[in-house]
């Protein structure tokens, strides 16, 4: 009886061209879901640390003003797009066309919407391609379950033309287990990075509200020494 050569190799140069067309979608679709990975880890971890480089700052400097000028080149921190904001703002709100009565009375409220923009600003950056790594995880399974589908409408034709022996059956099957697999091991990555991230990403937005509400509170006690 004639071996039949089901290497992963002989698999991929001999499937079918819709088989073909699933394996390279899955392979394309794992190449941007690495990519993703890989930048929004970068990301993550930039923030997280510019952010320790700013606190640190933070707690000495008494000078809102002087503390952006020194955190002015970092390349994110979400603290920093929040101070950022808000003393834009400020400015804005104190530019000398207004009473001192009518800065004290809006002057919260300017800061609170400053920070929430701050806030959206950051999450814009770190919230980027996170739905389309999203995408990938739920709809890969099913890119590689087509792939599978028609491997096996293929080995049934094979049945129904060829008589059923191994060598008409093997090359089908073979294509729908290649495309199973691919498509789970598309997926698992991406789903479990995707709530990784999203992990990460809920825990900066918290450090981001108490850093809120803390800058808050300082510029309150400011007002009310001045």
């Amino acid at each position: 009886m004639e071996t039949v050569n089901l290497n992963i190799l002989t698999i991929l140069m001999d499937a079918g061209p819709v088989v073909k067309l699933v394996l390279f979608l899955l392979f394309l679709t794992s190449i941007i879901s690495w990519a993703i990975i890989f930048q929004k880890r970068a990301v993550i971890v930039k923030a997280k640390k510019n952010n320790r480089f700013f606190m640190d700052l933070y707690s000495i400097s008494p000078d809102l003003d002087d503390l952006l000028s020194k955190v002015e080149k970092l390349s994110f921190s979400p603290f920093q797009m929040i101070l950022k904001s808000t003393l834009i703002d400020l400015d804005y709100l104190e530019d000398g066309s207004k009473s001192e009565k009518e800065i004290n009375q809006y002057k919260t409220l300017h800061v609170e919407r400053s920070i929430k923009k701050g806030i959206n600003e950051s999450n814009q950056v770190l919230d980027k391609s996170l739905a389309t790594l999203a995408s990938i995880g739920s709809i890969s399974p099913f890119i590689g379950l087509f792939g599978t589908v028609w491997g096996i409408i293929n080995s049934f034709t094979g049945l129904a033309t060829g008589g059923g022996t191994l060598e008409v059956v093997a090359p089908g099957i073979a294509e729908a287990l290649v495309a199973t697999a691919l498509g789970l091991a598309t997926a698992i990555p991406a789903v479990w990075f995707f709530n990784y991230f999203s992990s990460e990403i809920s825990r900066v937005n918290t450090d981001m509200e108490t850093f809120g509400q803390d800058l808050l509170n300082n510029i309150e006690r400011s007002t009310m020494l001045d």
